[in-house]
Parts: structure tokens; C-alpha cells; sequence
């Protein structure tokens, strides 16, 4: 059986105060996106994951163990991960792989959402790929009607960026906004990404409070936002707590040429959105 795992995008991250475990309130729109892990999955004598290029236990593992842990009962399995989202870039990559994990046991393990949330903030919303409203840390998932046809062009400038090293520098900053304002923003943008639109229509409300922070500490992020934006993107940002930046455009051909023209050896283009995610190939 062959599993994919599709990378998700931030389309906006607007931070709230730290609470008392640590973990700041957020309020999110995440996609999925066609560029997407693919996982093996067959039978073996014990239970084994594999992940060519990602040194140590990963997220995928761990999901497989709660499974075990949950008295999931289904025979062995060996499961090798195809890395095709970059690692440590702020796309959910180790999240979205263990999500797919969990997926394998659904309706056969209860409380999937309860283990996805113990395993790491990104998990929960990766259960159902598709455009949602994220709030708390990570556990809140509202799921969204599907957008029309978009996509985007990503700039992983290497990864190896650390979340906790991100938001460290958030709260050195004093970055974050009031509980009451993030409660608006949720409100405006659900109401605007229900009605199906474009993100490209409602670009006003899309920010990443996160970005001064990772731009602190990678000062290239913003030379790739410059860049995107010179290339033509309509709108530009860093997804999640970076250091990946993406472009937002009308359809994949804007963003083909647009990649074309950063020439950049490490520039993606995919399309977004939940439609065909779990099926569906990288762009080209």
C-alpha cells in the first residue's frame, strides 16, 4: 500500500500569549499542498519504520507505537517514508507523516485526534488534509470549504531552522498579540475562506506574526520574500516558523514562470489545496 502525506502550508500564523504549558495560542489557516511524503506500507515480522536521510526516531515511529500502546492489533508493518517535503522547513513534513500513520487506523482505534495532539502540535490538523482554521496550540481544527484552484511557489532556503528557537525569539520581541484579538481574526477569516474563495481574495488578512522573529535569526528569509515578490507573486510569506517562504498565485502556470525566473536550483511549485492532496503528485 502506498500512503501519501501532503505537506501543509501556513497561509497565515498570528501568535497569541504563551500559556501556562509553555505552548502559545495561535490562530492559522493550513492547507495541504500536491507536494507530499509518500509512504510504503506492508506487512513485516515486527513493526518497523524507515526513513532514508532523517537520522533517529521520528514522529511516524512514535504514531505507529501509540497505535500499539492503544491495543491496535492489525499484523506488523514495515513502513518506509520518501522524503519529498523538506525536513525542518516549516511544512509539517514529520507532522503530516505521522497523521498518515494514524490514518491507518481509522475506525479501528478511537481517539485518534487524542493521540495526534499528543504527538505534536501539527499533528491533529493533518488527520483530514484540508484548509482549516487552527486555533490553541495546534489542537482546535476547524475544517473549511475547499478553495478554489491556487497555487503556490516554495523557497526552503535549507531548513534546520528550530521552532523553539523561533518562538524563543518571538517572546524576546514581545511578538504576540491579545486573546481577544486572535478571537477576531479567527472570526474574519472564517468568514472569508468559507465562502470557497481564493486565499489570493482575501490577502488582506493573511500575515505570519512569526516572521520578524525567524527573519532575526535567518536573515535570508527575507531576501527570498523580495525575491518572490520581484518574480511577480501577488503575495509572499513565510510559512509556519520557517525559514520556507512561498509565493501565493491564480494557478500553476503564473507560478512556473515565476519560478522560472528566480532560477533558484531549490524552488518548488505545487499546487494548493485540499483537492486531489492525498492523491495527486508534485508539480513539475
Amino acid at each position: 500500500m502506498h500512503v501519501l502525506a501532503p505537506a501543509k502550508l501556513n497561509l497565515c500564523l498570528y501568535l497569541g500569549p504563551r500559556r501556562d504549558d509553555g505552548l502559545h495560542e495561535l490562530c492559522s489557516l493550513f492547507e495541504p499542498l500536491a507536494l507530499a511524503d509518500r509512504l510504503e506500507v506492508s506487512e513485516a515480522e515486527r513493526d518497523e519504520v524507515i526513513c532514508p536521510g532523517v537520522e533517529g526516531e521520528n514522529l511516524a515511529a512514535r504514531a505507529l507505537a501509540a497505535l500499539r500502546e492503544r491495543g491496535w492489533t492489525r499484523s506488523p508493518l514495515r513502513i518506509e517514508i520518501e522524503k519529498r517535503t523538506p525536513v525542518a522547513a516549516g511544512l509539517g513534513g514529520g507532522s503530516a507523516d505521522a497523521a498518515a500513520v494514524l490514518r491507518l487506523a481509522a475506525g479501528e482505534v478511537g481517539d485518534l485526534e487524542q493521540i495526534a495532539a499528543g504527538l505534536g502540535a501539527d499533528v491533529p490538523s493533518q488527520l483530514t488534509p484540508a484548509l482549516a482554521l487552527v486555533s490553541g496550540a495546534g489542537e482546535g481544527v476547524e475544517l473549511l470549504p475547499e478553495p478554489v484552484e491556487h497555487a503556490v511557489v516554495l523557497l526552503p532556503d535549507g531548513g534546520g531552522l528550530s521552532t523553539a528557537a523561533v518562538f524563543a525569539e518571538a517572546d524576546r520581541l514581545g511578538l504576540g498579540r491579545p486573546t481577544a484579538e486572535l478571537d477576531e481574526l479567527a472570526g474574519q477569516l472564517r468568514e472569508a475562506a468559507g465562502a470557497g474563495s481564493s486565499p489570493l481574495d482575501y490577502a488582506e488578512l493573511l500575515a505570519n506574526d512569526l516572521e520578524p522573529a525567524a527573519r532575526s535569526l535567518r536573515p535570508g528569509i527575507g531576501l527570498a520574500l523580495d525575491a518572490l515578490r520581484a518574480a511577480g507573486a501577488p503575495l509572499a510569506l513565510m510559512t509556519g516558523s520557517g525559514p520556507t517562504v512561498f509565493g501565493l498565485f491564480a494557478s500553476l502556470a503564473p507560478a512556473r514562470e515565476a519560478a522560472a525566473a528566480l532560477d533558484r536550483d531549490d524552488a518548488i511549485v505545487c499546487a494548493a489545496g485540499s483537492a486531489g492532496s492525498l492523491n495527486s503528485e508534485p508539480a513539475p
